[in-house]
């Protein structure tokens, strides 16, 4: 023990037993409090990022789930309604006891028919404005009244609300993504459009549309109404089913016409899937058409099909899709490419 002493004394270090014990001590009160922290992180590992993946990438089950899109790591947006949404909103309704009313005049709220809000809007112009040589100084994009009072989403056979119903069928079925090309031909005031454009990469959504009265409401009220400008959908005025304007590079994901091609001569729908096959994704790729496809029954089924074949495309079936919110379904008729 002497020599253990003089060996230390010799070094000019003396350790007792007591400090060795507090600084074993102070050792394992940090390791734990380390070791805690580590425990308790919130960082991302590899298994949640491939859970997150999948799941942004599934298709729901018969109970109503949908297909849908992971915008951030803990937010998921399905791409059609659930069913626990739907239930969800009638628990709303029956907890604040909501009954449908008449729209009547009553306090604080004066309903007006479309006609009257223009005649109110044009006579006084709402109740706070500019007059004089300041009334144009302060609208960077002057609106027309009639826009301004949405005349144009009556100028469908059915609600306005059913165009929700179309993006949700061709989105679930295609398993859209937002990185997905789409081409809508005759897309009017975008009553569809619309929700393809605010669901769409920007520049993804393509049109053609005919309509002149249609595009003044899509570019001066509907596009900057709902925010939807920096998405810069390309949308071109044309009749002639010409889809040049639109780049010779661009191939899509979806091609739909919805309500149009039984307004055309089937002359003119039968040029128009010329010019589209070779713009279809090879095998992915889907043409959609809603209500009929006369162009093609009154050749007869084999000559069609024949005809289809020389374009490189094939018929798959019919669909039919139920709206939301108004006793309605629609008819679909799904076409695809078949040759690279």
């Amino acid at each position: 023990m002497a020599l253990s002493a003089s060996r230390a004394m010799s070094k000019g270090v003396v350790v007792s037993v007591p400090v060795l014990v507090l600084s074993a001590l102070v050792a394992a009160v940090f390791l734990f409090f380390l070791l805690s922290s580590l425990s308790s992180c919130s960082c991302s590992h590899p298994s949640d990022m491939s859970v997150s993946n999948a799941r942004s990438a599934s298709v729901g089950d018969a109970s109503g789930v949908s297909v849908g899109v992971s915008q951030s790591s803990d937010s998921y947006v399905p791409l059609s309604t659930r069913k626990e949404d739907v239930e969800w909103v009638k628990d709303q309704i029956r907890a604040n006891g909501l009954h449908m009313q008449d729209n009547v005049l009553r306090k604080g709220i004066n309903p007006r028919t479309r006609a009257q809000q223009l005649e109110d809007f044009r006579q006084f112009k709402g109740i706070s404005h500019y007059e004089g040589p300041e009334a144009d100084n302060h609208t960077a994009l002057p609106c027309p009244g009639e826009l301004l009072v949405e005349e144009h989403h009556s100028n469908y056979g059915e609600p306005w609300a059913g165009g929700r119903d179309v993006f949700e069928f061709l989105a679930q079925i295609t398993q859209l993504k937002p990185s997905s090309q789409v081409l809508e031909i005759g897309c009017g005031t975008l009553r569809v459009g619309l929700h393809f454009i605010q669901y769409l990469n920007a520049e993804h959504f393509h049109c053609l549309e005919r309509d002149e009265l249609s595009l003044m409401a899509v570019f001066r009220y509907e596009l900057p109404a709902q925010g939807l400008l920096h998405k810069r959908p390309l949308i071109v005025k044309g009749d002639d089913m010409e889809f040049s304007k639109f780049g010779s590079g661009t191939m899509y994901d979806l091609i739909y016409a919805s309500a149009v091609f039984l307004h055309m001569p089937d002359k003119l729908v039968w040029t128009g899937l010329e010019r589209l096959a070779s713009k279809l994704k090879p095998f992915d790729g889907r043409i959609f058409v809603s209500h009929n496809i006369k162009f093609c029954s009154r050749l007869g089924g084999e000559e069609c099909t024949k005809r289809l074949s020389s374009l490189g495309l094939e018929y798959l079936g019919k669909h039919t899709h139920d709206s939301l919110l108004f006793n309605h379904y629609e008819i679909w008729f799904e076409f695809r490419r078949t040759k690279a």
